[in-house]
């Protein structure tokens, strides 16, 4: 495939994703304020230990296996076999570890709920474990339109069709566990419908080798990353309770969906087109700059406005029994930036044979934080909880993206003007917001506050933009120039295409 011909098929693959990513952004956040409202924090803290669990189990039975589908070159049916043979098999077996050892986390928690919540997890495990090949097989295709389809429709149907229903009939923390478990079964019968695959094993195969070594360097990077992103959950749960959780649980994952949602809709396509510039280190480190560029560019002061309206927003969306989240949540926006340059600065790693750095970098960061988490949590409290939390996402952006700057023969340097750009930008939105909601405090009304903040905001960022679009830079610019063209954006100059 020509170089034109990979750039024009992977700018295609960006735009859909990007495109079912902000459809998923507003099925999500409708479903997680319904289901929050509805449920309460204990309920959301249930489900959220839940979680934990299931992720740890999803990354040993994941897409370890089938993620070399998406990084070999070449790829034929066998290797597809061996990969889903062995994927089954790990996800038969942590699903069965996970509806076994269901008794000992409730008492770990404390929390005899807990134990049937697993139960249903199980489930979702092992339905996640067998859509790994077709997955992987979209991913490595770029056919992004129909993974975002299919990812759009089986959140739908799992937590808006069934998660919503039952938790007005009562069910309780169940709700989100069914929902779950039907998620995880339509995202499955989606991705092989799409992408099918022949289901017949294959334990011993030629590059058998280099498959399970690749599967050992995912597992071992997602236990790690697993670790770094989920003790702080277990520790509150443990040393704390469930109602914690809950709270935390909620602060974090609305806060978090900017990134999630953004590294989903690129990361996977910058993963696989990156695969095939292996050879091209010049090509992949102006496409990385360009990412880095929009995220420190665009998500700085978006992650400003969002943490001065937080409070407001928790108020409007999730009531009186959550109030306590919007501290909590204030905190977590800001890591919005940092989020989004560590998960579009890990495909650098893969693709330049420094995959194993991942895990090795930031498992240092891990040791020195479990302790701290452990003892803020018994003697101040969740907000030091919280705080310790936020370091630990900055310290991991930052030995990731200098591993990065390294492979690429970069520097911090050729990142500053961005920095920049972002760091101004956000204080002029964050002076907006507060003169927005200064001006709308006489009425005492939160949903006035938080319009007024939100379109004081953005109204300002948009006017600077137009009257001067210079200021975003002219990487950003580039990518403006293709997602709205037009002479105002197109005199950025050629840019860099991702």
């Amino acid at each position: 495939m020509t170089h034109g011909a990979l750039r024009s098929l992977a700018e295609r693959a960006f735009k859909w994703s990007a495109l079912t990513t902000g459809g998923r952004f507003l099925l999500q956040f409708v479903a997680q304020v319904i289901l929050a409202r509805l449920l309460g924090p204990g309920n959301y803290g249930v489900y959220g230990i839940g979680m934990v669990v299931l992720t740890f189990a999803a990354f040993l039975s994941g897409n370890a296996f089938s993620y070399i589908l998406m990084l070999q070159k070449d790829v034929d049916a066998d290797d597809v076999r061996f990969a889903f043979t062995w994927q089954a098999i790990a996800g038969v077996a942590c699903a069965a570890a996970m509806y076994a050892g269901a008794g000992g986390i409730a008492g770990f928690f404390g929390d005899p709920r807990i134990e049937r919540m697993v139960h249903w997890l199980a489930a979702a495990c092992l339905l996640m474990a067998l859509a790994g090949p077709s997955t992987c097989l979209l991913q490595r295709d770029l056919n992004f339109r129909v993974l975002g389809l299919v990812q759009m429709a089986s959140y739908a149907a799992g937590y808006l069709a069934v998660g919503v229903p039952m938790a007005l009939q009562g069910h309780g923390a169940q709700a989100l566990a069914a929902a779950c478990v039907v998620q995880a079964a339509v995202a499955l019968a989606g991705s092989f419908a799409a992408r099918p695959h022949s289901l017949r094993p294959l334990l011993r195969h030629p590059l058998g080798g280099d498959t399970m070594a690749t599967g050992r360097t995912v597992f071992l990077t997602n236990i790690v990353n697993w670790l770094l992103s989920n003790m702080d959950r277990i520790v509150i749960g443990r040393v704390l309770n469930t109602h914690a959780v809950g709270l935390y649980g909620v602060a974090y994952n609305i806060a978090s969906i900017p990134n999630v949602l953004l590294v989903n809709a690129i990361q996977p396509t910058f993963l696989a087109t990156g695969a095939r510039l292996q050879d091209k280190p010049r090509q992949l480190a102006r496409a990385w700059l360009t990412l880095l560029a929009c995220a420190l560019v665009f998500l700085t002061p978006a992650a400003v406005m969002m943490s001065l309206l937080a409070g407001d927003l928790v108020r409007v969306l999730y009531g009186n029994e959550w109030l306590d989240a919007g501290w909590l949540m204030a905190v977590m926006f800001l890591c919005v930036p940092a989020w989004a340059c560590l998960g579009l600065s890990t495909p650098v790693l893969w693709n330049t044979r420094r995959k194993h750095l991942e895990a090795a970098l930031q498992l240092p960061l891990l040791l020195l934080a479990l302790p701290a988490w452990w003892l803020l949590a018994r003697h101040v409290g969740l907000h030091a909880v919280v705080f310790a939390s936020v370091v630990l996402i900055f310290g991991r952006a930052a030995v990731v993206v200098s591993t990065g700057l390294g492979a690429l023969d970069m520097r911090w340097r050729d990142l500053l003007p961005f920095v920049l750009r972002g760091v101004a930008l956000a204080a002029l939105a964050g002076a907006a917001v507060l003169a927005g909601r200064e001006v709308a405090a006489p009425l005492g009304q939160p949903v006035v506050s938080l319009l007024a903040g939100g379109i004081a905001g953005t109204g300002a960022l948009v006017a600077l933009v137009f009257a001067r679009p210079q200021v975003l830079g002219a990487e950003a610019r580039s990518v403006l120039a293709r997602l709205l063209p037009g002479p105002r954006w197109a005199a950025a100059g050629p840019g860099v295409r991702p």
